[in-house]
């Protein structure tokens, strides 16, 4: 066999996001893209704002000698003071660009992350509904993911968790604000969450990290904001990039940022440097670091994903629909009319609209609708969501 047999096997069950992605670009080539309604993939369709492009070109115009070259692993170090400083900022805690890595986006820096603490048989837990990718990722460098459930309205339940926790837990992790659901953990959750953590540290004498997934950190609607972590945990590890705030996800950068009162905080960064050489990022892209570090007060238009989630919150509900209002992201998780929720994504699908299965994400009898589309899109399916519904009562 040219695959190997794990491997194999994990195509078999990989993301579903993907699969109706590619099931998208099967239809739109049938029936044209006009009639196609694909809510699959949460790609940024917002352009970059005026500022990035004009940065870019500046960057390139004003090139210095060895600006594209090899820099330091962890990025440049100009690059990452600036960018530190808007950490501090949201987190609450002064971040010095020594505790601040530059990376090849989020899934790049979770990457590093985990292949640096992680020992064969480590646990990370993970609170569901979660990224569909997570288990890969974790996999990747030889730990297992441990499930914990979360509340109705999908807030932490940190009781489950707790239960989740054991003699190798090495981390949780959370994504705030969440994809799938679009839920922001609240400032009590975090602060109970990071306790339990300290807590579980101090009983047991082992290192657990508090890593959170905060790509989506600016993109909130109705004043709703993303609690600093770190000011609640000093075994926090920040992970972000700008494929969402700056609408660039193809360029793949971010980063990682680590409490500076985390344990051994020097051994933990000189192997989350160590790491990022070794699985061959090797550095961050030299021209988007210095970019990102220009725009660090710079956003996407949120007003116009808050538009489009209020038309699809009107529509949904008109329509009999039941799912918890998102208070991030760009992403509704509504709950299947049907038990199977792969099969009512099937039975949408007959209506050439496209939508994710819980299931993929440890939510079965949910779907997930990705509202990153444009809103006449929006308006032309929610008329074939309530056929889909209607058809089902009928």
């Amino acid at each position: 066999m040219t695959v190997s047999a794990k491997i194999r096997e994990s195509m078999e069950r990989s993301s579903w996001i993907r699969k109706m992605f590619e099931e998208g670009i099967r239809l739109k080539a049938e029936y044209g893209a006009e009639n196609v309604f694909d809510f699959s993939l949460g790609n940024p369709d917002l352009p970059p704002p005026a500022r990035f492009a004009d940065t870019v070109k500046d960057l390139i115009e004003q090139s210095a000698k060895s600006a594209h070259g090899y820099m330091p692993n962890a990025g440049f170090p100009d690059a990452r003071e600036t960018i530190a400083k808007r950490v501090s900022k949201e987190q609450g805690v002064d971040i010095k660009g020594s505790h601040l890595i530059a990376s090849c986006g989020a899934a790049g820096g979770l990457n590093v992350v985990l292949k640096t603490i992680l020992d064969p048989g480590d646990e990370v837990v993970v609170i569901k509904p979660y990224f569909a990718e997570y288990g890969f990722y974790i996999d990747n460098h030889g730990g297992k993911m441990v499930l914990a459930g979360s509340n109705a309205d999908f807030s932490l339940n940190i009781d489950a968790i707790r239960k989740a926790m054991g003699p190798k837990t090495r981390a949780v992790l959370i994504n705030s604000p969440n994809n799938p659901t679009g839920r922001v953990y609240g400032e009590a959750e975090v602060k109970a969450l990071s306790q339990l953590v300290l807590d579980f540290m101090k009983e047991t004498g082992r290192a657990v990290y508090l890593v959170a997934d905060e790509p989506y950190r600016d993109i909130v609607y109705d004043g709703v904001k993303v609690p600093p972590l770190m000011a609640q945990c000093s075994q926090a590890i920040v992970v972000s990039s700008y494929s969402k705030t700056l609408s660039i996800p193809g360029e793949r950068i971010g980063y990682i940022a680590v409490h500076p009162d985390v344990k051994e905080a020097d051994s933990l960064l000189n192997g989350l440097i160590f790491c990022t050489r070794i699985l061959g990022f090797v550095n961050a892209p030299a021209l988007m670091q210095r970019a990102v570090a220009r725009l660090t007060d710079v956003t996407v238009d949120v007003d116009t994903y808050k538009k489009r989630r209020d038309i699809l919150v009107e529509g949904l509900s008109s329509a009999g629909y039941t799912f918890a209002k998102p208070e991030g992201a760009f992403y509704i998780f509504a709950k299947s009319p049907m038990a199977d929720d792969v099969e009512f994504v099937r039975h949408l699908q007959k209506s050439n609209v496209l939508v994710v299965p819980g299931v993929g994400f440890g939510g079965p009898g949910y779907f997930r609708i990705a509202y990153c589309v444009a809103e006449d899109v929006i308006r032309r399916a929610i008329p074939r969501f309530k056929e889909g519904i209607e058809s089902i009562k009928s």
